[in-house]
């Protein structure tokens, strides 16, 4: 009986880092919607970030109640060990998602070139639904899949990043001393937003590489 309401706390604590996920990607599509230009989103974004560091606080505690009372071993030990690194990952989105909504709120897009960070947004937010729906599923070959997409997000980040400083070279010089200091924190903070959305790309390779570790003991994505 014991054995059974061991395994039945290995499978609550596997859905709730699945029901974290969930939260995660809820808040990370209202900070892409912030980017797009939509207030309402970059508000609730910024203002419902204690939701998921509860819930983060709340997993860490039952993952460490696993490793103190239970002592798993081998594959068991695997799930919770990967779980661990996975929630924590997953609170690194939810704060990433948060700096998403406060660059919205704060920037003035007319000063700078237009730059399709949305794009890459929607990229990375589906990378991040993909490596939690691989934990849920136990599948490596989705894990593999993740790892080679975020290549393509860093190229679009670095693109993007390089489009804005060649635009503003070939803009028409600004002399005016506030709009100067206005164009370079807005500036600031959009290459802030393209290293966030990467940083994103990357926790979600991170909840990939921890989920093959879990399922085959694979190490290979782990970095």
């Amino acid at each position: 009986m014991a054995r059974e309401g061991y395994r039945g706390e290995l499978s609550t604590l596997q859905r709730d880092v699945v029901a974290m996920g969930g939260l995660v990607t809820d808040r990370l599509s209202l900070g892409i919607e912030a980017l797009a230009g939509d207030e309402d989103a970059a508000r609730r974004v910024v203002d419902g970030d204690e939701a998921v560091n509860q819930e983060y606080v709340d997993l860490e505690s039952d993952c460490l109640d696993l490793f103190a009372l239970q002592q798993p071993v081998a594959s068991d030990l695997r799930v919770v060990a990967a779980s661990f690194k996975i929630i924590t990952d997953l609170e690194r989105v939810g704060d990433l998602a948060s700096n998403l909504g406060t660059y919205a709120l704060t920037e003035q897009r007319s000063s700078v070139p237009e730059i399709d960070v949305v794009a890459i947004g929607e990229d990375v937010l589906d990378m991040v639904e993909a490596g939690v729906r691989a934990y849920d599923e136990a599948d490596v070959d989705a894990c593999y899949a993740l790892a080679d997409r975020d290549d393509e997000v860093d190229a679009n980040g670095l693109r993007a990043s390089e489009q804005l400083v060649r635009a503003l070279i070939e803009r028409e010089h600004v002399t005016d001393a506030w709009s100067v200091e206005r164009v370079l924190d807005d500036v600031s903070r959009l290459l802030l937003t393209v290293r966030d959305l990467e940083r994103i790309g990357d926790h979600a390779v991170n909840i990939a590489a921890r989920t093959a570790y879990m399922v085959d003991n694979d190490r290979t994505l782990i970095y």
